[in-house]
């Protein structure tokens, strides 16, 4: 009896020791595996930037600026210009945007995925919705709202939230019912169900929509901005087309593009690990 207590014993130190390393090396690893991803993205970057500067040498045209022009012109409009100031207006509209839009999304999108009286009713507005031209609503906010923060943010929702809703409707439409009858049987709270069952098989659906949606938001944002605001990365980029000059605006992008994929590889790469070893049930 005192060698199996001894060795039940062992294997309790153990396991509790194994569990308290696991958590402070998982956060290490993490952000191990964050820096790689951004080393990686800044490489592939440096290679496109390479081919950039050749291929602009070899064709030597004014109209085709080199890489090493536009990290200079990024340069200057850190330093001397606004851009700081524009980028991050444009990036706070984009996140007012995003936010909003994948919370009535979600929210749209299960009950449209759930309920298919609702479904029914509604599908024939979810087409309309996702075939509207953007610059059309965009327009008519800035007519009916007039040209102020709320109607350049209302109108980036607007392009964004039926995107969102069908990617959510389909994923609510193939929820495992087994599973909801499994919490049924157990009797748990609808509250539980829905965030600890329910929920859970719609985040790889989430994490779709998300990405599709900040690629479509800050496109649409910089639209908003060029039509009806006086700031932003979309009124410089208007500003640098008045003076035809295209290193700005190609400084401009790359400046922007950098700041997403630093958003890609701090916030929606470590989501999907997160969402993956759930999964796998670790």
């Amino acid at each position: 009896m005192t060698v199996i207590f001894n060795a039940s014993m062992l294997k309790l130190f153990d396991l509790f020791r194994l569990r308290t390393l696991n958590r402070y090396v998982e956060p290490f690893a993490m952000l191990n595996t964050v820096m790689q991803g951004i080393i990686k993205r800044l490489g592939i970057v440096m290679v496109l930037g390479l081919l950039w500067q050749c291929l602009a040498v070899l064709i030597s045209s004014p109209d085709f600026p080199t890489f090493f022009a536009v990290l200079k012109s990024i340069h200057f409009h850190l330093t001397e210009g606004e851009m700081l100031a524009n980028l991050a207006v444009t990036l706070k509209r984009v996140i007012i945007s995003f936010s909003i839009s994948m919370v009535l999304g979600v929210f749209f999108g299960v009950v449209m995925g759930t309920h298919n009286l609702i479904n029914r009713f509604t599908d024939s507005l979810l087409i309309i919705a996702l075939n509207v031209p953007a610059l059309v609503t965009i327009l008519l906010c800035y007519i009916w709202l007039g040209l102020a923060e709320s109607a350049a943010i209302t109108a980036v929702i607007l392009n964004k939230v039926p995107t969102v809703i069908v990617m959510i409707r389909e994923g609510a439409r193939v929820v495992d019912q087994d599973l909801l009858a499994v919490a049924r049987v157990y009797k748990l709270s609808a509250s539980a169900t829905f965030f600890k069952v329910f929920l859970p098989q719609l985040y790889p659906y989430m994490m779709a929509a998300a990405r599709s949606g900040l690629s479509l938001v800050w496109k649409i944002v910089l639209v908003v901005e060029l039509l009806g605001r006086s700031d932003g990365v979309g009124f410089a980029l208007n500003t640098q087309f008045q003076f035809f000059d295209i290193t700005g605006i190609l400084a401009y992008t790359l400046a922007f593009i950098s700041i997403i994929l630093l958003i890609e590889a701090l916030i929606f790469r470590p989501m999907d690990k997160i969402i993956a070893k759930g999964g796998k049930g670790d």
